[in-house]
């Protein structure tokens, strides 16, 4: 495989200043362009995502899967388990277990070209709490093992939690990354499903709607408080 190109120079200080947005520590710029410098490697002979421009990576690649990390704080304390369903190159799960240290993270994606990447960033970037599950969701056999599984541009809610709403602990949720707020989706949701919160996120240099849609079991304890400053996610 081809020397990775430079990556160019003004991109550390865009990224320091998104992550300072995002009020986390500009030091893991380091790390989040290893992985970026990486993926651009093999992404010119793989084709791992459409996203072409390293500038364009830290934003709508790094940065949008950052806008969450708040959101599993709770469950990174305690050492708990997130599922990243059809993860494609780690996005979300791999910058989020750059971010988060304690947090247990299984990147679940069927296409061997990009599981095989995976395992690559994770070996070269020392990732020890999180693995790569080469598997459809659906046969993804590790029923109620995971406190969250999340999703980002995969599918709409009901068939997210069709495919992958088994892997979920009791009290566990879906944390959905989403353009608009998916009102549609919500309403179709199955039976024995509802949404907590629907949180708007910030992405530093991304003028578009985001928001985190997070839905648990029916029944499966009392509404969070969902203000802006509040963790959805019981510890």
């Amino acid at each position: 495989m081809n020397a990775p190109a430079p990556l160019p120079p003004g991109l550390r200080r865009e990224l320091e200043s998104g992550l300072s947005a995002l009020a986390l520590d500009p030091a893991l710029a380091a790390p989040l362009l290893d992985y970026l410098a990486l993926l651009a490697r093999w992404n010119r002979t793989y084709n791992l995502t459409a996203v072409r421009d390293p500038q364009e990576m830290v934003t709508k690649h790094l940065l949008d899967s950052l806008a969450m990390h708040r959101y599993v704080d709770a469950i990174a304390q305690r050492g708990g388990a997130l599922a990243d369903l059809g993860t494609g190159a780690g996005l979300p799960g791999i910058p989020l277990a750059i971010v988060k240290p304690g947090l247990r993270v299984t990147l679940v994606e069927s296409a061997g070209k990009k599981a095989r990447f995976m395992r690559e960033a994770l070996r070269t970037l020392g990732l020890k709490d999180a693995r790569v599950a080469e598997s459809r969701i659906e046969a993804f056999d590790e029923p109620g093992a995971y406190d969250a599984i999340t999703a980002r541009a995969l599918a709409t809610l009901p068939l997210i939690l069709e495919l992958g709403g088994h892997l979920l602990k009791p009290e566990g949720v879906l944390l959905a990354m989403k353009g608009a707020h998916p009102a549609d989706e919500i309403a179709a949701l199955p039976a024995g499903w509802r949404v907590r919160a629907s949180h708007p996120l910030a992405v530093p240099g991304l003028d578009a709607e985001r928001h985190l849609v997070v839905v648990a079991r029916a029944g499966a304890g009392p509404d969070p408080d969902t203000s802006p400053d509040a963790d959805p996610i019981p510890a």
